[in-house]
C-alpha cells in the first residue's frame, strides 16, 4: 500500500479500510467537535493526545505511546492485522501521518494517509455522516520498533554528519517566537523544512518527483536524513514525504524540540535577522 492515497482511490477501493479521523488543533475546541458535525463514513475519531502519545513529562510534549497503550486504542478503532487503515485530518496531513508513523512503527505496514484530508474529500462533494460507529474490536499485535527513532544525542550527532530537518515555521526555527516551548531556536546544525512546503496551493502533496527535487536543494541523501519538529507531530508528515520521494524510512526524533530545549545543557542555535551583508549563525 502506497503511503498516500487520492480521494479517487480511496472511493474506489474494493476492499473497504478501517478509517481512522485525526483532526487536531493546538488550541481551540476540541477536534473531535468536528468529528461529530462530519467525517467520512464510516471512520473512527482517534485522539492525537490521548490514543497516540503518552502524558507530557520528561520526553517532550508528545512522547510516543506506549505498545499497550497504541495496541488497545488502535484495537478499539478496529484495526486489525493483514487490514488496510487510512488516516486522514484536516487536510495538510501533518496530523494523519502521526498515525501512519505509529502504525508502520508498529509493524502494520498497510497504512495509508488520505492527500488533501477531510478538506479534499468535501470539497469533491463525496458523502460525509455524523454517524458514530461502533467498530468490532481489531486484533492488531503492536510490534515497536519497525520505523527508525533517534534520542537527542543521536539528533545532534545527524546534524553534524547529515541532514536532521526541522518540520516546524520558519520563525519558530529561527527562533523569532517560541509560543510553546520554554526556549527559542532550533538544534544546531538543522536545516529548516517546514511541513508545508510538502503541499501544492491546492492543498494536495506535492509529486514524488518534486518532493525529491525539495530534499535534494536541501541537501538531503538518502540514509543521512532524519525529521523533529515541536513534538515530534509534524515531523512524521517530513518522514512520510521522504517515503513518497523515494528517500526510504528516515529516522524521527520523536521528543524533537519539546525534549531538547528543556535541557540547559543543549546548545540552542538561532538565526540573526540582520541585513544579509552582516547575516550569521548565533548560538544562545
Amino acid at each position: 500500500m502506497r503511503a498516500l492515497i487520492s480521494t479517487a482511490e480511496l472511493a474506489g477501493l474494493d476492499r473497504t479500510p478501517v478509517l481512522l479521523d485525526v483532526r487536531w488543533r493546538l488550541a481551540g475546541p476540541p477536534a473531535v467537535e468536528d468529528y461529530r458535525a462530519g467525517h467520512l463514513p464510516g471512520a473512527v475519531f482517534v485522539d492525537l493526545d490521548r490514543d497516540l502519545a503518552a502524558e507530557p513529562g520528561a520526553g517532550g510534549r508528545h512522547p510516543l505511546p506506549t505498545p499497550e497503550l497504541l495496541q488497545a486504542a488502535l484495537r478499539a478503532a478496529g484495526v486489525r492485522r493483514n487490514h488496510p487503515v487510512v488516516a486522514y485530518d484536516a487536510g495538510d496531513g501533518s496530523t494523519a501521518a502521526r498515525a501512519w508513523w505509529l502504525l508502520r512503527w508498529a509493524g502494520h505496514e498497510q497504512v495509508a494517509v488520505l492527500d488533501g484530508g477531510y478538506a479534499a474529500w468535501t470539497a469533491e462533494g463525496r458523502p460525509v455522516s455524523t454517524e458514530t460507529p461502533s467498530p468490532e474490536a481489531g486484533d492488531i499485535e503492536v510490534d515497536p520498533g519497525h520505523m527508525p527513532v533517534l534520542d537527542a544525542d543521536e539528533a545532534a550527532e545527524l546534524a553534524r554528519t547529515g541532514v536532521l530537518l526541522d518540520a516546524r515555521a520558519p520563525e519558530r526555527y529561527r527562533g523569532d517566537v517560541e509560543p510553546i516551548d520554554p526556549r527559542a531556536g532550533h538544534i544546531p546544525g538543522a536545516v529548516n523544512a517546514p511541513f508545508a512546503g510538502h503541499l501544492d496551493q491546492d492543498g494536495r502533496w506535492h509529486t514524488p518527483a518534486e518532493l525529491a527535487d525539495r530534499f535534494v536543494r536541501l541537501g538531503v541523501k538518502e540514509g543521512q536524513v532524519g525529521a523533529y519538529c515541536g513534538s515530534g507531530v509534524t515531523a512524521s508528515s517530513v518522514v512520510l514525504a521522504l517515503e513518497v520521494a523515494g528517500l526510504g524510512a528516515a529516522p524521527l526524533y520523536a521528543g524533537s524540540w519539546s525534549h531538547w530545549c528543556v535541557d540547559p545543557e543543549r546548545p540552542v542555535e538561532t538565526v540573526s535577522l540582520a541585513p544579509p551583508s552582516a547575516s550569521r549563525l548565533g548560538r544562545s
